[in-house]
């Protein structure tokens, strides 16, 4: 099938309603647009080039749960969530009550992410890997009751209040069957030579098309891109926060995947989604760039701490997986008492590693802002 002859599907009359019927995909893919040629050619050599930071970087997992965290909160915040990452790094009960709710769904995700991302040790990516995935990211969170885990009984939209003014209809639930189970094949179909990265990009807009889930389909959706790249081995590990600037040109990403269904026009979408991995993939190697320019500071200044330096360099460490951190859990990572914890921080607040951010006397929590900075930042070099 030629990108330029791609027909997206048919709408199907139902109830008082039509539903969109996507195309199957499991099959060859060509296309003629000698832009996505050079665009697939940056977006490859640009994850590989993010993938070397992963190999070399000392400690990497570490730095892995903020890539993560960074993900989780993007991701959230396109489908609406406030939280911003000074709240993420915190701790549920450092949280106010009006804020818990949002604070969860980023931790959801969190745990659905780390969970897949282990269980692609022993299996392969598949429709049981993300109905467990999903299960975990809607527990406890408001989309609870929308059956966690299990792929929708019953008619759902996109847009409007009702089925009569939705902005888009997924197709019938009665046709998930056929639906899913060839995407889960166009996944591990071998028989069909398509790039990696135009295959996970056509599937996602597959995806976010069928819209399987009740609830949480964006997400998961997003969530699938990283699990893709993981389990073809084109990523080492997570690294690649897709979300932050899909979040940042929402409208556009929104766009792209409404043209095709409109319009036919998945190469448009192609593009978006290749462009997208370069600019992404740059800022991550720009990050893995700054946490290493960093962890050199860091180390030089630790010196300077003379007989607490070994535990000012363990405090560090675990700093840069968990970057918020109270007294009393300084004291029992490093084993010792709560008054050798808060010197030992407030000489890292003198020495502009930590920052006290609660102005409380008691229960005082410090950031390792320098290291959170480098996440948050829009052009890190």
């Amino acid at each position: 099938m030629k990108f330029e002859e791609f027909q997206a599907g048919t709408y199907k009359q139902q109830y008082q309603y039509k539903s969109f019927l996507p195309a199957l995909i499991n099959k060859e893919w060509s296309w003629e647009d000698p832009r996505i040629n050079v665009l697939l050619e940056k977006a490859t050599k640009a994850l590989g080039e993010l993938n070397a930071f992963t190999l070399i970087v000392p400690d990497v997992d570490l730095f892995i749960r903020m890539h993560i965290a960074k993900e989780a909160n993007m991701s959230s915040r396109i489908e609406g969530t406030k939280t911003e990452m000074d709240e993420v790094v915190l701790k549920e009960d450092e949280i106010s009550p009006e804020r818990r709710d949002d604070w969860r769904e980023v931790h959801n995700y969190i745990s659905a992410m780390n969970i897949a991302i282990a269980e692609l040790e022993q299996l392969p990516l598949s429709l049981r890997l993300l109905r467990k995935t999903h299960e975990i990211l809607m527990a406890g969170a408001r989309g609870e009751r929308k059956t966690p885990g299990e792929f929708r009984r019953s008619q759902n939209w996109i847009g409007g209040a009702s089925l009569a003014d939705a902005a888009f209809i997924p197709p019938h639930h009665d046709d998930l069957a056929d639906l899913l189970s060839d995407l889960e094949s166009f996944w591990h179909n071998d028989t069909v030579f398509i790039p990696h990265l135009i295959r996970c990009a056509i599937s996602h807009y597959q995806f976010e098309t069928i819209h399987p889930f009740l609830d949480g389909n964006g997400r998961i959706g997003r969530l699938l891109i990283t699990l893709y790249l993981v389990s073809n081995d084109i990523l080492n590990k997570p690294s690649l926060y897709l979300s932050d600037h899909l979040e940042k040109h929402r409208g556009a990403y929104y766009d792209a995947l409404t043209r095709v269904r409109e319009s036919n026009d998945i190469g448009h979408w192609i593009r978006f989604f290749l462009q997208a991995v370069v600019e992404t993939a740059e800022v991550g190697k720009q990050t893995f760039q700054c946490i290493l320019a960093l962890r050199q500071e860091m180390d030089k200044k630790v010196v300077l701490f003379g007989r607490r330096a070994e535990n000012a360099s363990k405090l560090i460490k675990h700093l840069y997986g968990d970057p918020a951190l109270s007294v009393n859990e300084a004291a029992g990572i490093l084993g010792v008492s709560y008054f050798a914890a808060n010197q030992l921080m407030n000489a890292m607040v003198e020495a502009n590693i930590l920052e006290e951010v609660t102005g409380w006397e008691r229960n005082r929590v410090f950031y390792f802002r320098r290291y959170m900075q480098i996440f948050n930042a829009k052009h890190n070099i």
